[in-house]
């Protein structure tokens, strides 16, 4: 029998058998891949971006975590999960320390929505930061096995340009076929390591020059639920489709699609008023939840020193009384400002009713 009719005739794996680990590869710090086979040499069958959940053999009794899966369907021979120990970790850790090859655990999956191949579209735009990488790599690594030229844009965060997981591997794809473009966002250089690329918070700013064409893109996001109320923010603000923005979340991946959580982000409506008090001036105005407090001021004779209008500069920081404003910025106010009551005029819309210092 020759190899393609082996392939052909191979069971595919479920959960009722037990994987296998046959190789751990340290990734970057903290972070390794485990490669599992099957013990009776069925192949892996599962949607690039699903999950797998592996019960782990602790001190104290097992416990059951779950991990996006990095391989992709593509490569049925194995199935990998990478995986980053967090402070406090206790299933990461104790792979990472524990986890050797030829030891076998139980595992049930694959399951989870989180892939591109329910949402078919002509342009991708992948947004990860961290570990959240997992899900996209496995989807982009299924593109470039299909031999056609995708349209992806993949953008990753890291906190240094040493701790982007899959960098090598990725940038093998995109030197080999068009239409992977790298986009690698870190809050700080390696110490004597210069660094060309992006660097600070991700943010409006940065989508735009990444992917101008945003509008035209399916967009996948994962990654700590605060970056990827970032993501939602940033998106929702200047216009997209967020019927096409698609997440999945480092603690609750979801198994059905009926059980895709609704966002409790922040939703401005034209048709909703708010009241701005500007109590140096003695002046108050009506305007939307849309305009912002830069708006409200001009439009009632006021000024409010401002340069960028995007959030950026810092110059309209302005002192927030009492109320409450929703805040998209790109990096002009520092958190330990807000924390002491400060808001960007320029991007910053009143909710209810709202009393600055102006």
């Amino acid at each position: 029998m020759n190899q393609l009719a082996r392939v052909s005739a191979a069971a595919i794996w479920n959960d009722a058998e037990m994987l296998e680990c046959v190789s751990v590869i340290p990734e970057v710090p903290a972070t390794r891949t485990f490669n599992f086979q099957s013990p009776t040499g069925a192949l892996f069958d599962y949607m690039p971006g699903q999950f797998l959940t592996l019960e782990l053999p602790v001190p104290g009794g097992p416990v059951w975590r779950t991990f996006t899966i990095s391989s992709s369907p593509s490569r049925p021979l194995s199935i990998s999960v990478t995986v980053k120990a967090q402070p406090g970790s206790i299933g990461a850790r104790w792979m990472i320390d524990h986890l050797q090859p030829g030891m076998r655990i139980k595992a049930t999956g694959p399951a989870g929505v989180f892939t591109h191949k329910s949402h078919p579209a002509r342009k991708y735009l992948f947004i990860s930061a961290g570990s959240g990488i997992t899900p996209v790599m496995s989807m982009t690594t299924y593109m470039y096995d299909e031999g056609a030229s995708p349209d992806v844009v993949f953008i990753n965060c890291a906190k240094r340009p040493s701790e982007i997981i899959f960098r090598e591997r990725l940038e093998h794809m995109a030197s080999r076929i068009p239409g992977i473009a790298l986009k690698w966002v870190v809050e700080e250089p390696d110490r004597f390591s210069p660094w060309a690329g992006y660097q600070g918070r991700f943010n409006q700013l940065m989508l735009g020059l990444m992917a101008p064409d945003y509008l035209e893109r399916e967009v996948f996001c994962c990654g700590p639920e605060p970056f990827m109320q970032t993501v939602r923010e940033a998106l929702a603000g200047l216009g997209y489709d967020m019927e096409r923005y698609h997440q999945e979340s480092f603690q609750a991946p979801v198994a059905e699609a009926d059980d895709v959580p609704d966002f409790d982000d922040v939703v401005l409506e034209e048709s909703a008023l708010a009241e701005v008090v500007f109590a140096a001036s003695g002046v108050t105005a009506q305007v939307p939840e849309t305009e912002t407090i830069l708006g409200a001021a001009r439009a009632n004779g006021l000024n409010i020193a401002s340069g960028c209008t995007f959030g950026i500069c810092g110059t309209c920081k302005t002192r927030k009384i009492s109320g409450e404003v929703h805040m998209v910025h790109n990096g002009g106010i520092s958190d330990d400002d807000i924390a002491e009551g400060y808001i960007l005029a320029c991007c910053s819309h009143p909710i209810g009713k709202v009393e600055v210092e102006v």
